[in-house]
């Protein structure tokens, strides 16, 4: 339907367009790693009671319906049906595996309020789980903004009962599942749609808890923290792509196709535009669920607006949007129903934009360079006629930040304003970290937790160096520091050499071993512990000497010790 409707634009840049969308070859995954879901049709259905019992018969072609109810009064309801029933209800879980837990009674009985949790599916059907959820409160009982496969909710709030189109519409979709989930039972595969290297990842080291950015944008509940490290679950997961997103260090990257799959093919259709005499290009990125819309748009958008379907508008963020600009495009849209985006995703999607729109508008930039972009504008828009730089031939390579810094560097070259320091959103992952050299006692703990080696140590000689460009403002240094003499600084260098360069934060002598004279630690932290461990009963007496030896001089101090008093081993 797209690609038939690109063709019927006969003008240069209609022609152009089409050339360069059905003429470029995408490389994807063409086995791309899966789970699998078991069903085998037990459906839990949740809600008021005289609903569940209009629906319980037109699901028998499922291996099993259980009915549970939020209503007080069930106990006077005579029915032919077992009815459940339960005010604390919670669900977890996907499609062939939802554990139902909840305090419950049934028919004719009274819910004692003191009784124990339970499995349902237990007392029900004899199995650890239900297969499918059909939740019919008002509310939902699953908290998520994207639930898990297998799971349908369907509100019949009170504020829908005079809502003639509202009633149409919840009476077409149960119409709908009533067909549709008796193929719910079999063995279903579901592409993963993540990538997790747990080395890159910025969340905790050592104990100390760092970055929870990727926790923070997933809108259907897929990752948790083990206090440890991120956890992701691949049933729960439904391929947003806002973790990826978030994720500042690449330790979470997409993989229905690779980002730099994405970017290369971004690059090849601009490439192929302009090779074809396409001018102008304006870039619409969008979902896969809006091809309709998009096909829509097509009638009334300039022919110079080139569209790129991604598998959800959210897959890639600032560096791809960056990089488009760098290849030719005048404008990035990124083209959704906004009313209808989940607030989680919105987040996301408006916090990458922010912080994209701001380094437009730092370097004299218009904002809507790249923006969001709604449907319901589509024949109001108006394209920009010029490019901000000389497109980049080849295609960016490394990392997203690595390709971001590229495009950002070439845009300021030839910018009006040419800012040399930016202040940025507090929440991004740019920026400095300063240190009260005064009481810095060049331990290492900053270094020992950096997770991109921002921070490390000079090696030869007792000091701390620092490199901005690799800081994602994790916080962990500032967290481990018992000094507690680190700050972070939000913000955004445009210096490039001084941003890629080691910065030396602190240094100070060494000091030098009183026995063979070698420089072994700073002097500010043995003089430290030396204060603090003069009074304690294993440092007394020629013992506090050996805070002031290498480690070479003091293991060797104390077998002398011992070779000279062996009873002092039995002395404790």
């Amino acid at each position: 339907m797209l690609k038939s409707t690109l063709n019927t634009f006969t003008d240069t840049n209609g022609v152009a367009r089409a050339a360069a969308i059905t003429g470029t070859v995408e490389l994807a995954n063409l086995i791309p790693p899966t789970v699998t879901y078991e069903s085998r049709g037990n459906l839990l259905i949740i809600g008021a009671a005289e609903q569940l019992l209009q629906l319980a018969d037109q699901f028998s072609a499922l291996n099993s319906v259980t009915l549970l109810t939020t209503d007080s009064n069930t106990c006077e309801i005579k029915t032919a049906h077992t009815l459940y029933y339960s005010q604390s209800i919670t669900v977890k879980g996907y499609l062939g595996a939802f554990d139902v837990h909840c305090r419950i009674g049934h028919n004719n009985t009274t819910l004692e309020t003191n009784a124990l949790e339970t499995n349902l599916a237990k007392i029900a059907i004899g199995r650890n789980c239900f297969d499918i959820v059909l939740d019919m409160t008002a509310t939902g009982v699953m908290n998520v903004e994207i639930p898990a496969a297998g799971y349908y909710a369907v509100s019949l709030s009170s504020e829908h009962s005079d809502n003639q189109a509202a009633k149409k519409r919840i009476a077409e979709k149960l119409a709908t599942l009533v067909d549709d989930l008796p193929s719910m039972i079999g063995t279903f595969d579901k592409p993963k749609y993540f990538r997790l290297n747990p080395d890159l990842c910025a969340h905790s080291s050592r104990g100390v808890k760092g970055c929870d950015r990727c926790i923070d944008a997933c809108p259907a509940g897929a990752l948790h923290s083990d206090g440890i490290a991120i956890a992701i679950d691949p049933y729960l997961c439904q391929g947003v792509g806002t973790c990826a997103t978030a994720c500042p260090t690449e330790a979470i990257s997409y993989a229905l196709p690779d980002p730099q799959i994405t970017q290369n093919f971004v690059h090849s259709v601009l490439a192929r535009y302009k090779q074809e005499g396409g001018q102008a290009p304006t870039l619409l990125l969008y979902g896969d669920r809006d091809t309709e819309t998009v096909t829509k748009a097509l009638a009334v958008l300039p022919t110079s607006v080139i569209t790129i379907a991604l598998e959800e508008l959210a897959t890639v963020g600032i560096d791809t949007w960056f990089s488009a600009l760098a290849y030719g495009a005048h404008q990035v849209l990124l083209a959704t129903n906004t009313q209808y985006i989940p607030a989680t995703i919105d987040a996301v999607l408006t916090n990458e934009l922010t912080i994209a729109q701001n380094f437009l508008t730092e370097l004299g930039y218009n904002a809507d360079r790249i923006c969001l972009f709604d449907f319901a504008d589509s024949t109001n828009f108006e394209a920009y006629e010029s490019a901000l730089i000389t497109p980049i031939e080849a295609a960016l390579t490394g990392t997203k930040r690595d390709k971001l810094f590229t495009v950002l560097e070439t845009l300021n070259q030839s910018s009006p304003l040419q800012p040399t320091y930016s202040a940025v959103a507090a929440n991004a992952p740019y920026g400095s970290v300063t240190c009260n050299t005064d009481d810095c006692t060049l331990c290492m703990s900053c270094v020992a937790v950096c997770p991109t080696r921002a921070l490390h140590a000079i090696g030869d000689r007792p000091g701390l160096l620092f490199v901005e460009q690799d800081c994602i403002q994790c916080g962990m240094c500032e967290t481990a520091c018992p000094e507690k003499v680190i700050t972070l600084e939000a913000g955004f260098n445009w210096d490039w050499q001084a941003r890629k360069a080691d910065k030396l934060v602190h240094e100070e002598p060494a000091a030098c071993c009183i026995s063979c004279g070698k420089p072994f630690a700073p002097a500010s932290m043995v003089k430290m512990l030396t204060e603090k461990l003069q009074s304690h009963s294993h440092f007394q007496g020629e013992a506090i000497r050996r805070l002031s030896m290498c480690e070479d001089c003091r293991v060797r101090d104390i077998f002398e010790k011992m070779e000279q008093d062996p009873q002092s081993q039995t002395r404790v």
